[in-house]
């Protein structure tokens, strides 16, 4: 089975988190888009909002708990404390 793994997270972490976790194994897909968000970021370049990237991981469920520390470690989350990562509960079809 697959699970999902995502982090609303600082914008400057999308394109590194995509070209590094992309190579973990397990990692299946691994994709981020761009956004603004008003709440979770200290650095605002748009007034009240800055800019975040929205990262989502689909992962290997035998191997979600490496990738999920690999996010979290990317992140700089230990250290920064700006941002969410999460993970779903295991996918178990998908109608795509």
């Amino acid at each position: 089975m697959k699970v999902e793994i995502g982090a609303l997270v600082e914008k400057e972490y999308g394109q590194l988190v995509k070209d590094e976790i992309s190579q973990v194994k397990g990692v299946e897909y691994v994709f981020f888009a761009t956004g603004r968000s008003n709440d979770l970021f200290d650095q605002k370049q748009f007034g009240s909002f800055g800019e975040a990237s929205i990262i989502t991981i689909i992962a290997e469920e035998a191997c979600k708990d490496d990738v999920f520390d690999q996010l979290f470690s990317l992140c700089e989350l230990h250290t920064k404390k700006s941002g969410v990562v999460y993970m779903s509960n295991p996918i178990a079809r998908s109608t795509v």
